[in-house]
């Protein structure tokens, strides 16, 4: 049986090959949008306890644990396909601290179905693909949106996995710690497709 390994994946991003142009962010210690902007291409990691970050009252002040990947860069920069899917879901979270323009694309992988979530988008991607669309590896599906509509973050693509139907275009990006076991389970570590970001 195939593991996620014996796959090729294609890159979600046009991020550097080379690992050292790739800032990797410590958000245990808080979120500077002013340093984040000053580099070129970030990562925020998964599994992450975060500081100071997730203000806004949907976080009830007690979620902060990071079930995705972050790639931080410019606003407008094109999103791509990891491998052949069928666009499950589209919308826009505009409450403030949430996605905004998000979708899920659901993937067969290993004889099961996967779901990646591409959440803070730009409001054009809501219709560079329509719901039920089939979509092939490497396809340019999205472009990044800037703080005006990605729920005001610096810009970047938040990145997740689900092994269950999320039956939306959501999922929850961050948890409580006491649901962090569960959530490793149904959320599992997005490196598995993106290959070793850090």
């Amino acid at each position: 049986m195939k593991t996620y390994s014996d796959y090729n994946f294609a890159k979600i991003m046009d991020y550097p090959d080379n690992r050292d142009e790739l800032f990797v962010f410590d958000f245990t210690k808080g979120y500077d949008t002013d340093f984040i902007r000053s580099k070129e291409w970030g990562i925020g990691k998964y599994n992450e306890k975060r500081s100071n970050m997730y203000l806004e009252s949907m976080y009830n002040n007690e979620r902060n644990v990071h079930m995705g990947v972050d790639i931080w860069t410019q606003s407008g920069a094109p999103v791509f396909s990891f491998w052949d899917g069928i666009v499950a879901y589209i919308q826009n979270n505009d409450q403030p601290g949430d996605y905004g323009p998000t979708m899920v694309i659901k993937y067969e992988l290993n004889d099961s179905p996967l779901y990646a979530l591409y959440g803070h988008l730009s409001k054009e991607s809501l219709t560079m693909v329509s719901i039920g669309q089939e979509i092939k590896k490497g396809q340019k599906i999205a472009t990044l949106g800037g703080e005006q509509v990605n729920g005001g973050w610096a810009p970047h693509l938040h990145f997740q996995l689900s092994v269950e139907d999320p039956q939306e275009a959501d999922m929850p990006g961050v948890v409580a710690a006491e649901n962090g076991e569960e959530a490793l389970r149904t959320y599992p570590d997005p490196r598995i497709v993106l290959g070793n970001l850090y």
